[in-house]
């Protein structure tokens, strides 16, 4: 019996299933061919962006692109413009000059923050954003992606489809069993995990993610890399981290790293190349 009146009374997997992970990630593919045109291969494009405050520039003549379906991560040191750059992506900093495109036509720099998050960018801070008052459950029902006009909520009933997507990100981010609890209670690195599922569930085609991993343990790093691991491939993620045994773990051997100083890209490829570039060395990873 359902203790909880404000959680429906369903029957909640207890372990995951391949149809629960594999209904997941057709909804992270449905979203890119519909709304975006990546028929280039490129999800997000920036050229030549430029961001000063006060005379100093941010990002400077910045340049990058990000292809559809790829998890690229960005390391560098502090003040190297990451979070700028991530600013000027999701519409919360205009820049003074440059381009910045979801797709083959989509005009960021033209936008708005709200949006942009409904053309399919989804933004996670360092700080996890729950409703910690709330159930779990209701975390994921209150991130759905649907009509929030009054008439429309007041109307609202969750449907047998949408249940099933609720319950497919609870076995996704590892929270199914824990479905009933209140957000609040959970760990810090379970709260990240949530609202990693809190995007999920708006179906983006472009997650970003600031230093995720900051704070966790390392048990706890390593369950959201595998989480990010399994994501790889239904939507496009940029993921900005300073710990490099989780960038290793994301990036394994052959995906991309970007190393950004200054607020411009200085080097780009492999995390070997990347450790093993002078440049790179000289101005963030030491000697």
């Amino acid at each position: 019996m359902n203790e909880n009146p404000m959680v429906p009374d369903l029957d909640l997997p207890e372990q995951p299933s391949q149809h629960a992970l594999s209904g997941v990630a057709s909804m992270g593919h449905a979203v890119v061919p519909g709304q975006i045109d990546v028929s280039h291969g490129t999800i997000l494009y920036l050229e030549d962006v430029t961001v000063s405050f006060d005379g100093f520039r941010a990002l400077n003549a910045l340049t990058l692109s990000i292809d559809a379906g790829e998890l690229r991560c960005i390391i560098g040191p502090n003040g190297a413009g990451k979070t700028t750059m991530m600013d000027v992506i999701t519409g919360k900093t205009e820049p003074d000059s440059g381009k910045v495109f979801l797709g083959q036509s989509i005009d960021l720099t033209r936008m708005n923050e709200p949006s942009i998050a409904r053309a399919g960018i989804g933004r996670k801070f360092q700080k996890p954003t729950v409703f910690e008052q709330h159930p779990v459950w209701e975390n994921l029902e209150l991130a759905m992606k649907t009509d929030k006009g009054w008439l429309a909520s007041l109307r609202a009933r969750l449907d047998r489809a949408a249940q099933a997507r609720i319950e497919e990100t609870l076995v996704l981010i590892g929270l199914e069993s824990e479905a009933r609890r209140l957000a609040g209670e959970l760990s810090h690195g379970q709260k990240q995990r949530l609202e990693i599922g809190m995007l999920l569930m708006q179906q983006p085609a472009l997650l970003l993610l600031d230093e995720p991993a900051a704070g966790m343990t390392d048990d706890e790093t390593m369950q959201l890399a595998d989480l990010l691991n399994h994501l790889r491939g239904t939507c496009s993620m940029m993921v900005v981290e300073h710990d490099m045994e989780f960038v290793a773990a994301l990036s394994g051997e052959s995906g991309k790293v970007t190393v950004m100083a200054e607020g411009r890209v200085l080097a780009h490829g492999t995390l070997d190349e990347v450790k093993r570039d002078e440049t790179v060395i000289e101005s963030y990873l030491g000697r």
